[in-house]
Order: structure tokens, then sequence, then C-alpha cells
């Protein structure tokens, strides 16, 4: 069977994570820019975190990063056209149910109108992602079967492919979100997207 002619860029996201929410609203429209195959890798950053001795995001342990943090997404959604930036008044927000649905549309076309739907939830919106009936009212809207791919996300077997979808991120070095690889070659945070999907068409 002949390769994929594309380079491809794996995506490491978390729906919690307020840098992955600027590259998950921008990066669909860079992927037909640059003319990459881009392989969606949701996961949970608590696990990877509590494994590297912190028990939640440093934007929470370290007040003074925590206020810069807020002001910088301000300038950032300006710089990318995106809505105005709300502080979360929950901040991390469980992302669960969301990313084992994602999970389940890695490799299918909405996946990328899904996540944005569920990061404007969060970060624009304000409102809880790990809801049920949040999450159902996002997949309705994009005209998919809501029932079904709720009561799927809460299988055991996508549960379990979600705790080794992490541990993946673990074993590849990730230690924070959002991180691209292209092969072995890792790329951390949102201003690296460029330079991950440059890399990998040189490389090629």
């Amino acid at each position: 069977m002949a390769s994929d002619p594309l380079p491809a860029v794996e995506f490491w996201f978390e729906f919690a994570s307020n840098y992955s929410y600027l590259s998950v609203m921008r990066i669909e429209a860079e992927v037909q820019r640059q003319g990459v195959r881009l392989l969606w890798k949701p996961f949970l950053l608590g696990p990877i975190f509590r494994g590297l001795g912190m028990e939640n995001s440093p934007f929470v342990g370290q007040k003074q990063k925590g206020a810069y943090v807020q002001r910088d997404m301000a300038r950032q959604c300006r710089k990318y056209g995106l809505a105005p930036w709300t502080t979360p008044s929950v901040f991390p927000r469980l992302s669960v149910l969301p990313a084992r649905v994602a999970l389940l549309g890695a490799d299918q076309p909405w996946i990328g109108a899904f996540s944005r739907a569920v990061m404007e939830l969060n970060f624009v919106k304000d409102q809880d992602i790990n809801a049920p009936d949040q999450v159902g009212a996002i997949l309705t809207a994009l005209d998919l079967p809501a029932d079904a791919l709720l009561a799927q996300a809460r299988s055991d077997d996508i549960k379990g492919r979600l705790r080794q979808q992490t541990e993946q991120a673990r074993a590849q070095g990730v230690f924070g979100a959002p991180t691209f690889f292209v092969g072995d070659e890792m790329f951390w945070g949102n201003d690296r997207l460029e330079d991950a999907f440059q890399f990998a068409r040189e490389t090629a």
C-alpha cells in the first residue's frame, strides 16, 4: 500500500487547556494552508501533571503566572481574530467526556467542528464542558447521533482508550498542551504550531 503523500503532524490537545484553545480554533485553516495531514490526539493533562508532582495547573498554583496568562490570552485572542477572551469561572474544567467523544471522532470529518464548539463553550461562553447535555447539544447541532455517541463515550472500551492515550502522551514526553509531534520531534505550545507544520513539510 502506498504511503500517504502528506506529512503527518500529531496534535496533542486538552479541552481544559487555554493554549490548546488557541490552536484548536485555527489549526484546520493552517492544515489547508500548509498541506499537512493532522492526527488529532485528545488526552488529559491531570494525570500528566500529577506524574510531574503537580496537583493542579501551574497557572493555578503560581498566582503571578496565572494573572499573566489571563492578560496574554486576551492579547492572543485579538491577534488571531477570535472572540474576546472570557476568563473561565472554573479553571481548569473537567474535560473527560468531551475528550472521550473526541477520541471517537479523531479520524472523522466532524472532529474539528466538535472541538471548536467545546472550546468556545469553555473559553467564550464560560460553561461546563463535561455535562452530557452540553456535549449532546454540540453533537446534535452537528447533525450527529448524540445519544449513541454519548453512550459509546461512557463505555469501558473508550474509557480505557483515553487512559491509554494519556499514558502514550506521558511516554512520548508530553508535559503540557498543546504539543505537536512530527515523528519523534516535539514542539510545545500554540506558538510552535507553524514551526511543527514547516518541519513536517521540510522533512517529508
